[in-house]
């Protein structure tokens, strides 16, 4: 029992917390795809878009849909080797290190009376509800 915590502590003494930390949280975000579906939306948009015949929407969404799959099982790596190196990935063309968002839509902050200045006057600035997909309402825009 004492020799695996003291292997593990001379791994984390020699190479920080920075860079574990920053793979656990990017596996995280990876992992949680799935729930988002950031690439599914992002390339069914790009498909409708530049796609000139009209099989735009079923080929955005065949590959949305494997480009999710495929980013929430590098979370899921990611999740499970944290502590190991390497802990910077740089990712490709096709499936980048960190996940994407559709070109129409640019995450801000979350409506919260922390971050909002005219709360009193019924006014705020940040996401009415980004937790669901599909909901890109803003009061303001930034």
């Amino acid at each position: 029992m004492i020799f695996p915590l003291a292997a593990v502590l001379t791994v984390l003494l020699f190479t920080g917390c920075a860079g574990p930390e920053q793979k656990l949280g990017r596996g995280i975000s990876n992992s949680l795809e799935i729930v988002r579906l950031g690439e599914w939306r992002r390339s069914i948009e790009q498909a409708s878009v530049f796609d000139v015949d009209r099989s735009g929407y079923a080929t955005g969404a065949i590959h949305g849909f494997n480009q999710t799959i495929a980013r929430t099982g590098l979370g899921i790596l990611e999740v499970a080797t944290f502590p190991l190196p390497p802990y910077d990935i740089k990712g490709s063309k096709d499936l980048p290190a960190y996940p994407v968002f559709p070109a129409s839509y640019k995450p801000g902050r979350i409506s919260n009376p922390t971050f909002d200045t005219d709360t009193y006057s019924g006014f705020t600035g940040g996401d009415i509800a980004p937790f669901i997909p599909g909901s890109r309402f803003q009061i303001f825009e930034n």
